[in-house]
């Protein structure tokens, strides 16, 4: 499964252990082994600033991303875990040491869905989940982590408003920059990066993956790069615009579709300010690194962008792999027609149809198929590796 949508509420306390339980209101169906403490100590490569040190803390306290304001961060992402029996819940209980200022945040995913708090009813049953657990600050104390222990249950819970089609939005792209800054997710950034950032860790992928992913179209249609979401911004990081009001993490008073910024800088939404009190100085609801803004989408300034939020929709999948540079966008299956844009590597698309074309030797294979991932989008078979079974034939 991807390495899973929403938020926990923030733990916040004065100062010394403080235990957080979800509390369980609604009948539940309990399985008495679903129950079993995270693990740490399994600090790794795809963590982004912790350290173990009989507790789990921030590594750095002062450090942040450079397009937020200060006040340190960082993030656990633990290994998938396989229940017992099926559930829609994980609950998380927490103790830690919080400092004034500071928060711990326990998310959990599974099934292909978004990042969720522990306790919120996931979109369905689910087997198998993964947990991460943020630490922030706001004045140089971090908090410390001594303990969570996840429970699995099954709740009754609400239907999602989401459809079947994947969501699609006309939003404002900003060029993010930053190179040789760590993103969100822990990857530093290089020059001529191919990756987005969006307000939200909802859909925040984990580093070296496209678990969720994004196609990103020119308002003319004219260039379009799939991409991975990497970062968290610009302006606002709870801000998951794209999901039904009912669902959304916060400004739930908003219609779909519409970001913060947008609605605070077009309309004075929030006296024109984000959720830190900034005043709002452009309506971007993406941010672009810089391969996707200058390379892929071929821009030259700021833009209104067409974005589709491909995890949010469902069918066949594959994953992008080549020796590290993006992948040429076909308009036909062949290398004779024209490139009308990028995907990038580990990006997660989702397939429409297969075509057989020029045979293409990959970094995932050699095939004579072409796969379409989009209105006149073709990719080489060879750099796909497919998951949710076999496309059909267009």
């Amino acid at each position: 499964m991807p390495k899973p949508r929403r938020r926990l509420r923030h733990l916040t306390a004065s100062a010394l252990a403080i235990a957080l339980v979800c509390a369980v209101t609604t009948p539940v169906r309990a399985d008495p082994a679903a129950s079993w403490p995270a693990a740490l100590s399994t600090v790794d490569d795809d963590d982004v600033n912790v350290a173990f040190t009989g507790a789990l803390t921030l590594r750095d306290p002062a450090w942040h991303r450079a397009d937020q304001p200060a006040g340190g961060e960082g993030a656990l992402l633990l290994p998938p875990h396989r229940l017992t029996r099926p559930a829609n819940r994980i609950s998380a209980e927490t103790v830690a040491t919080v400092p004034p200022g500071a928060a711990v945040e326990v998310d959990v995913r599974g099934g292909g869905g978004e990042w969720t708090a522990a306790g919120t009813p996931l979109p369905g049953e689910v087997t198998e989940v993964q947990v991460r657990i943020t630490l922030h600050t706001a004045a140089g104390a971090a908090p410390a982590v001594s303990s969570v222990r996840l429970k699995a249950d099954t709740v009754p819970a609400p239907r999602s408003a989401r459809g079947n089609a994947a969501a699609s939005y006309r939003v404002f792209a900003t060029r993010e920059g930053l190179v040789g800054g760590k993103t969100a997710n822990g990857h530093v950034i290089v020059a001529r990066d191919h990756f987005v950032a969006f307000p939200s860790r909802r859909g925040l992928s984990p580093k070296g993956t496209g678990d969720y992913t994004v196609r990103v179209c020119r308002a003319d249609r004219a260039r379009c790069e799939y991409a991975p979401v990497w970062d968290v911004g610009p302006w606002n990081v709870r801000d998951d615009y794209w999901n039904p009001g009912a669902e959304r993490q916060s400004w739930q008073d908003l219609a779909q579709g519409l970001p913060q910024a947008q609605a605070a800088y077009q309309h004075g939404y929030n006296g024109g300010k984000d959720q830190y009190g900034r005043k709002v100085a452009n309506p971007a609801g993406i941010d672009l690194a810089d391969g996707t803004f200058w390379d892929g989408l071929k821009l030259s300034t700021n833009a209104w962008v067409d974005v589709t939020y491909l995890w949010t929709g469902g069918g066949v999948t594959g994953e992008v792999r080549t020796e590290g540079g993006p992948l040429n966008l076909r308009s036909g299956p062949g290398t004779g027609n024209p490139i009308v844009g990028f995907a990038a590597n580990y990006a997660k698309v989702t397939i429409d149809c297969t075509v057989p074309g020029q045979h293409v030797t990959g970094a995932a294979g050699s095939s004579a198929q072409w796969d379409r991932i989009g209105d006149g989008h073709y990719v080489a078979r060879g750099y796909l590796r497919l998951t949710g079974g076999a496309p059909p034939p267009c």
